[in-house]
């Protein structure tokens, strides 16, 4: 890597169509819409390049770019359903973009699902992902609570299961009979943060890529709003301690 540092775009994606959460992203938290905290944490981490804003919705769009955001154009609703892929998203992004004559090196997805990391949550991260010029992506990852090898894959024509993972010392106490701290450590992934190379996914169609650094969250900088009761912890947490979120001025 050149002693130059890398270009970077904040990407946040904000589609409408929250099922569990109706239209979760701008639902207000501590007096302002989810969205915000996303937004702030960014611009105040002065990482960025650009703040973006990657939204299927009018409405969205407008609240986003009251607190900072750039939105360059909609989403097409074809990148904004259910079960669309973030590389859709994130390819067809940085694809018009570019082809607009604005490029960046880096993008770095940013969730607004994930309130509660900072903006030195993106310092500690964007750091750690200049260290190591080998990899294609750094991904945020905490110890999974629920561990895999109390999961099971469950054939209902049989009514019979497997674990999802077998101990390979074949005549050892199963895993999943196993106290969790017995068990190997696993870390799941969680919403907070992803650095990637634009090149990662404008040359191999993907946003990981085979190179990844782990990055590890801590207290609650990792915790993701996706379900009713999430919001309600959220709600909480908020009362507790106000400073868990990102100071937002508008």
């Amino acid at each position: 890597m050149s002693s130059k540092t890398p270009t970077c775009w904040a990407l946040i994606p904000a589609r409408a169509g929250s099922k569990r959460i109706p239209n979760k992203n701008i639902k207000l938290l501590g007096g302002h819409p989810l969205l915000a905290y996303t937004i702030r944490a960014a611009i105040d981490s002065g990482i960025f390049a650009k703040v973006i804003v990657s939204t299927d919705s009018r409405e969205i769009a407008d609240i986003a770019q009251k607190y900072g955001a750039e939105i360059p154009f909609l989403r097409p609703a074809k990148f904004a359903g259910d079960h669309s892929p973030d590389i859709d998203w994130v390819k067809h992004l940085l694809g018009k973009l570019f082809k607009k004559g604005n490029v960046a090196d880096c993008f770095s997805i940013l969730r607004p699902t994930s309130p509660f990391r900072q903006s030195e949550t993106i310092h500690r991260a964007w750091r750690q992902f200049l260290s190591d010029n080998r990899a294609d992506s750094l991904r945020a990852v905490e110890k999974c609570k629920q561990h895999p090898a109390k999961m099971w894959h469950v054939d209902l024509a049989a009514n019979r299961m497997k674990p999802v993972l077998v101990n390979p010392a074949k005549h050892e106490v199963p895993w999943h009979s196993m106290q969790y701290q017995s068990l190997p450590e696993v870390y799941a992934q969680n919403a907070s943060i992803e650095i990637a190379w634009c090149r990662t996914v404008l040359e191999k169609g993907a946003i990981a890529g085979d190179e990844i650094i782990p990055f590890f969250t801590e207290g609650h900088e990792g915790f993701d709003i996706n379900r009713p009761e999430d919001w309600i912890v959220a709600e909480h947490l908020v009362e507790q301690n106000h400073n868990l979120l990102p100071k937002v001025s508008v």
